[in-house]
């Protein structure tokens, strides 16, 4: 792991920010990681696996601030440095429901990130792909680079070689990335931009743009698949030999219609089948959910095909969990854990802190220890869902003052409050036998 004090100063801000804002940081998770060591090795080993062609699945649980969405920006680091592409998509009963397989593309889409390219990623992936195949072609062959009409006949040749098995079941991906070819070939930048949003998945194209590539309607379903597969396919043409994708917060599907929610299911059935006859070369899909999701009728268990895909036993002590087995049991917090979370967070400030000296004289590892105790005595006594409240707590309220101001001493001039309209209402649920505002003297 990077020490603090080789970090860069701009990932240090980053995450600093993030978490003085009460967000999970989207990148430098490594920096302050807690308890994720016992999976790394064999993550590891899926994104080898994924790399040399292989798929890979697995399916997160734990409850609310265990950490899930931050174990799915930490491997998607660790994805990226292995040359991966990523995408989170938050499941969602009205945005993104999982029953809507080209809602979910489309969202994969908009969301599609590299080591070099924040979301969305798609059209630099697409002009990427294209360079490549020209490279390729003019390496192999005698033709001119500056004959622009044979060297685009030569990388269309190649690209219908690349597709091909793509352009069996989905021949309107091939089609519209030889129509945003011609487009980007002609100047044509509106087209080029309308069929790039049409290979997305997005709805409300130009039909003229559609008309010039020979392309018609918008991505439906039974079509997104095939979408997927071939943009599989051009990721690892141009140097991204596979993907991370996360679909997060799938216990939503609990929430929906009955019907609404077979249909998600059997959507991630699907999936899953797809990924064991090998469809997907390249694809590392995540999901995550809450124990609920996937132990209760209301969710995997109502589809048994699934459940038995997912069925993983936990009934030893989580501390012998496999980090290789299909659902893997995050352990959430403790207060030691917690404190060894507020620490590494104290060191990272002290960085790029104005007084670094003042910072870890004031706020020691004793007052990091009881201000995590407090905080967790706030919210009911549930150290699962402090995190969050805790870091920002820490670092907008205790670090950031003990650097500004010589005088301040958080254990004289620090009373932690925390208040109902800074919570979740998973945390004001836990602090609902409490007062709006919690005070707690610390130590």
């Amino acid at each position: 792991m990077t020490g603090p004090a080789s970090v860069s100063a701009v990932r240090r801000r980053e995450v600093i920010d993030a978490l003085r804002r009460g967000t999970v940081p989207q990148s430098g998770l490594d920096l302050f990681a807690v308890g994720l060591d016992r999976f790394e090795a064999a993550l590891d080993d899926d994104l080898a696996t994924v790399t040399r062609g292989g798929a890979a699945f697995h399916a997160v649980r734990g409850d609310y601030g265990s950490g899930k969405t931050f174990f799915a920006r930490w491997l998607a680091e660790r994805a990226k440095r292995a040359g991966l592409a990523t995408a989170e998509v938050q499941i969602s009963e009205t945005e993104t429901p999982l029953h809507r397989l080209e809602t979910v593309y489309r969202r994969l889409t908009e969301r599609l990130a590299t080591a070099t390219h924040q979301p969305s990623a798609l059209r630099a992936v697409v002009d990427s792909w294209f360079y490549t195949l020209e490279e390729e072609v003019l390496d192999g062959s005698e033709i001119d680079e500056d004959d622009e009409e044979a060297l685009a006949e030569a990388v269309d040749t190649l690209m219908e070689r690349r597709l091909a098995d793509v352009a069996r079941t989905t021949p309107a991906f091939a089609a519209a990335l030889r129509g945003y070819r011609r487009a980007v070939t002609a100047g044509d930048g509106a087209t080029a931009e309308a069929l790039i949003a049409w290979l997305g998945g997005q709805k409300s194209v130009a039909a003229s743009a559609r008309r010039a590539a020979g392309v018609r309607g918008d991505l439906d379903h039974f079509a997104a698949l095939g979408f997927l597969q071939g943009l599989l396919t051009v990721l690892r043409d141009c140097g991204h030999p596979g993907l991370l994708l996360v679909l997060d917060e799938t216990e939503t599907l609990q929430r929906v219609r009955g019907d609404v929610r077979e249909k998600g299911l059997n959507a991630l059935r699907q999936l899953l089948d797809e990924i064991d006859a090998g469809r997907f070369p390249g694809l590392f899909l995540v999901i995550t959910g809450t124990p609920a999701f996937y132990d209760g009728q209301q969710g995997v268990q109502r589809l048994p095909p699934l459940a038995q895909r997912l069925a993983t036993d936990f009934t030893t002590e989580a501390r012998f969990d496999s980090p290789r087995a299909v659902q893997l049991r995050l352990p959430g917090f403790d207060l030691p854990r917690l404190g060894e979370l507020g620490r590494k967070v104290r060191d990272l400030y002290g960085g790029a802190a104005r007084h670094p000296e003042r910072v870890t004289a004031r706020v020691d590892d004793s007052y990091v220890g009881e201000l995590a105790t407090a905080v967790t005595g706030g919210l009911g006594g549930n150290v699962g869902i402090a995190p969050r409240v805790f870091l920002r707590k820490l670092v907008a309220d205790v670090l950031d003052r003990v650097d500004e101001f010589d005088d301040f001493d958080p254990r004289k001039h620090y009373q932690l409050t925390v208040s109902s309209g800074e919570l979740t209402d998973t945390e004001r649920n836990a602090a609902a036998d409490r007062a709006d505002d919690i005070e707690l003297e610390l130590p």
